[in-house]
């Protein structure tokens, strides 16, 4: 899309979460507007489907009649082959624009005062439907509750039925007019729409939103990092992957990634995940999202992944049960994370992870570069003995929503090229303020892989700390150690500084004997014969 389309595109989706506004916070309309175009998506794809299997009979699944015997068998035989291609089925009366337009029609019977056809329950059945059509069949877990965030029934939709069925219809009709373009292999209109809402919702939300979304350009940043040497990845993992636009990120970026693997903790937030990953067009076989506990509960304990990314709460609280030290995520390091704060505990789980050839970039706070303890031990583990630790960069402040903190990426690999030194970047200060935000353009971006792959000294931006040199600062990678930013004062002069005063004083003598003569003339003492001159 061009700026304006997208722009466009924007003010649509906005107009539309408008309507919502009010009627409940932003969590709460994100999940009605987001499962809407979900359901949206899902007629679209259906459609085009249909029509191409009924190409050869000059038919339009649309258009077919479900209650005539010839139209059943045909709608039959999309079923069949859309369960096997797609995944799920829906009926042409199914399809989003025919209940958009039975909503369309029923506002305006209502405003000519006749009366009118509901259609939540329309609607609660289709979404319901939509799910039963893939019981039994391979992509049942990835379109399992999809829609459960979707109460059709809530007060807050509306004080009574007729209210709520209006403002749904109202939301349908304008969703209808939005043309998500499907046909174009290349526009990923329905994707950038879901990313701009998820991205609004979060800044609107506060932290609670920014753990189910990363900003695009860190995304961007970390899939350009863990692809910097690899394009061709078999597997990428995120195991705090929220809503999933990171994963999608290192998918944009790479020239092909097999499949893709994520968990989440958050059960709303898992859903988004797997609506992502359906939206930007990954087949339900090429994508295994898992909803739980991820250092409580590994869903992905026996697999190793060329590629790892994630931006994991920062400093959240984990149990730290001993137990743990029996598992091998952990054990081998001698320490667990504090409890109060599981940075360095998501760390040791993705480099159990990490395949031998793989790369892995992490977002976390810049506690993880000095705190001491478990943590100091940790980090001197995985620098002394692992030597895994390839690259440290600093971010700026005040990018996450939510979290004002600067923040750092960390990248690891297991086979290093480099392995005598680790490479510090200090980013911090290479951003574009915007509004309250800072914010990462493509050229900094760029400046930053630029750094990584050729790997040299840049005053005050990057540096190449031998591991003596590490061992020497007692482990501690805070990044002001290694980079030196530290601007000189200018030199003052002070004997030119001496004659400027000197030429000052005897301009204000004269002025002063000038302003003397003009009070003389007036017959008036001169303002300064207090001060005895």
């Amino acid at each position: 899309m061009s700026e304006e389309q997208r722009r466009q595109l924007q003010q649509q989706l906005w107009n539309i979460a408008n309507t919502l506004r009010g009627k409940m916070n932003a969590d709460e309309f994100r999940d009605y507007i987001l499962g809407f175009i979900f359901y949206k998506y899902l007629s679209e794809k259906i459609q085009r489907f249909g029509d191409s299997v009924l190409e050869a009979d000059g038919l339009k699944f649309a258009e077919l009649k479900e209650n005539t015997p010839d139209g059943a068998d045909l709608v039959e035989a999309v079923h069949d082959a859309a369960i096997s291609e797609l995944g799920y089925f829906l009926k042409p009366s199914e399809l989003f624009h025919a209940i958009a337009m039975k909503g369309s029609n029923q506002l305006d019977a209502e405003h000519a005062g006749d009366s009118h056809n509901f259609i939540l329950g329309d609607l609660t059945r289709i979404l319901k439907n939509i799910e039963q059509s893939t019981l039994g069949t391979d992509s049942a877990d990835d379109f399992s509750n999809l829609f459960e965030d979707m109460d059709l029934t809530s007060s807050k939709l509306g004080a009574n039925e007729k209210a709520k069925n209006d403002l749904v219809a109202k939301v349908l009709v304008h969703l209808d007019k939005i043309d998500f373009n499907l046909s174009d292999t290349n526009a990923d209109v329905l994707g950038d729409a879901y990313e701009y809402l998820i991205g609004e919702f979060a800044s609107g939300a506060g932290k609670k939103a920014g753990e189910f979304y990363t900003p695009q350009p860190v995304s961007t940043l970390l899939a350009k990092l863990v692809t910097s040497n690899n394009k061709n990845l078999k597997s990428v993992y995120d195991p705090t992957c929220g809503s999933g636009s990171l994963l999608l990120r290192v998918k944009r970026e790479a020239n092909k990634v097999d499949k893709i693997y994520g968990q989440e903790l958050n059960r709303t937030t898992y859903n988004l995940a797997r609506m992502n990953m359906i939206l930007h067009d990954v087949h339900y076989a090429d994508f295994d999202i898992r909803q739980e506990d991820t250092l409580e509960h590994p869903q992905h304990r026996d697999l190793r992944f060329d590629a790892i990314v994630a931006n994991p709460p920062f400093s959240a609280q984990w149990s730290a049960s001993q137990l743990h030290m029996s598992d091998d995520r952990f054990s081998v390091y001698g320490k667990l994370a504090p409890s109060s704060k599981a940075d360095m505990a998501f760390v040791q789980h993705m480099i159990y992870h990490l395949a031998e050839d793989g790369c892995m970039a992490v977002v976390l706070p810049h506690g993880v570069l000095f705190r001491g303890a478990a943590e100091g031990h940790i980090r001197q583990y995985l620098i002394e003995q692992m030597n895994c630790l390839d690259a440290v960069i600093g971010l700026p402040a005040n990018m996450f929503y939510g979290a004002a903190i600067p923040t750092v990426v960390l990248v690891f690999k297991k086979c290093r090229k480099n392995p005598g030194d680790i490479l510090f970047i200090d980013a911090s200060q290479h951003f574009d303020k915007v509004k309250t935000a800072n914010v990462m353009r493509p050229g900094h971006i760029e400046k930053i892989i630029e750094a990584y792959k050729s790997r040299t000294n840049q005053d005050k931006y990057s540096y190449v700390a031998s591991l003596a040199a590490i061992k020497a600062n007692d482990y501690n990678l805070n990044i002001p150690r290694y980079v030196d930013t530290f601007e000189a004062e200018e030199e003052i002069d002070l004997n030119a500084i001496a004659v400027k005063l000197n030429t000052i004083d005897q301009q204000i003598k004269e002025t002063d004997a000038v302003i003397a003569g003009y009070c003389k003339e007036l017959n008036i003492p001169p303002p300064f014969a207090a001060k005895g001159q």
